[in-house]
C-alpha cells in the first residue's frame, strides 16, 4: 500500500517496468492502460497520505471515468506493485481482496467474496498470472508464482505456489510456475 511519495514512485516505475512502457510521450498521452494505472496509484496516493482533498476528488473522478471507458471495476489499495493488466475490457475485483506484487491480469476476470460475505475474498500471492476469463471467489489464498489458466474457476486455496491451476473446479495441472509469463 503507498504510504508516501517515494512509495508512490516506487509503484509507478514497477507498474511501468511490468507493462513493458518505454517511457515515450506517445506511450503518455495515447496507452489507456497506462493511463488507468497511472491514476489508481495517483488516487492511492492522494487517498492514503491525506493529500489536497479537492485535487483527489478530481483524480477520483477521473478515475471513475477511465473505469468505465475502460470496463475496469478495479478499487483502489487492491494491487501491490509490479500490476500489468494485459487488454481492455471487464476486469471485475472485490474491494476486499488483497493481491500481491507483480500480478499480469488479463480480461474478462472476476476476483470475487462469497456470496452475502463481503469480507471472504481472495488472497493472492506474489508474481502471479491470472489468464483470460478466470474466475476466483471466496476466501481463498493463493500462493506465490502461481499461473491460473483461462476460463478457470477457483473456489479453494491453492497455498504452496509454484504451481499452474486450471479447470472447472480448478485443480493443479502442472508443477510450472509463472516464469516465462510475467
Amino acid at each position: 500500500m503507498i504510504q508516501s511519495k517515494n512509495d508512490y514512485l516506487y509503484y509507478l516505475k514497477e507498474d511501468k517496468r511490468a507493462l513493458g512502457i518505454k517511457g515515450g510521450f506517445r506511450e503518455f498521452l495515447f496507452n489507456d492502460i497506462w493511463r488507468f494505472q497511472r491514476t489508481l496509484r495517483r488516487l492511492e496516493y492522494l487517498t492514503n497520505c491525506k493529500k489536497n482533498v479537492f485535487l483527489r476528488k478530481i483524480v477520483a473522478f477521473y478515475f471513475r471515468y477511465l473505469s468505465k471507458k475502460l470496463g475496469f471495476t478495479i478499487p483502489i489499495n487492491v494491487f501491490g506493485s509490479g500490476l500489468s493488466i494485459a487488454h481492455y475490457g471487464t476486469i471485475v475485483v472485490n474491494g476486499n481482496s488483497k493481491i500481491g506484487k507483480n500480478c499480469r491480469i488479463h480480461v474478462c476476470v472476476n476476483i470475487g467474496s462469497l456470496a452475502g460475505e463481503a469480507y471472504a475474498s481472495p488472497k493472492i500471492g506474489d508474481n502471479c498470472y491470472i489468464g483470460p476469463g478466470a474466475k476466483l471467489f471466496g476466501d481463498i489464498y493463493i500462493g506465490d508464482n502461481t499461473a491460473i489458466g483461462a476460463n478457470a474457476v477457483v473456489n479453494k486455496s491453492f497455498p504452496d505456489g509454484n504451481v499452474t491451476i486450471g479447470g472447472i473446479p480448478a485443480k493443479i495441472i502442472s508443477t510450472k510456475n509463472t516464469k516465462g509469463l510475467l
